[in-house]
């Protein structure tokens, strides 16, 4: 179910207008129309907010049921300090690609991820 729908069946199911969700959150009553249309996809932030509008748990927002939703069994990995960016220094450089990767165009990418394996070849040695 697409996020919009769900906002939209919790409000409808609590017997909340649009104006009642505005005032709870702090939200203009268009955003949350384009909101519940699909037009917009929230933040957390504002899952959040909406969430406390509707006197709810976050997971009832993406979840259909009653209970929420029984975790994974994801097999656990212990932490290796040989790996890139198990460092706090490494951490940070690791913090600031994401950052450049983000804003860059889709040439600049490809030549930062090619920096970025020779960083990573090269911490492995």
């Amino acid at each position: 179910m697409i996020i919009g729908e769900r906002l939209r069946a919790l409000r409808e199911e609590k017997n909340l207008s649009l104006g009642d969700i505005e005032q709870r959150t702090g939200l203009l009553r268009c955003y949350i129309s384009r909101v519940e249309n699909g037009h917009t996809v929230p933040a957390v932030e504002t899952l959040e907010k909406f969430a406390r509008a509707l006197q709810a748990p976050m997971y009832q927002l993406f979840y259909d049921g009653e209970e929420p939703p029984k975790p994974l069994d994801l097999p656990r990995r212990e932490a290796d300090s040989k790996l890139f960016g198990a460092s706090s220094k490494d951490a940070r450089v690791l913090a600031k690609f994401r950052k450049f990767l983000g804003q860059t165009d889709a040439k600049n990418q490809s030549i930062l991820l090619l920096m970025a394996q020779k960083m990573v070849r090269r911490k492995a040695v």
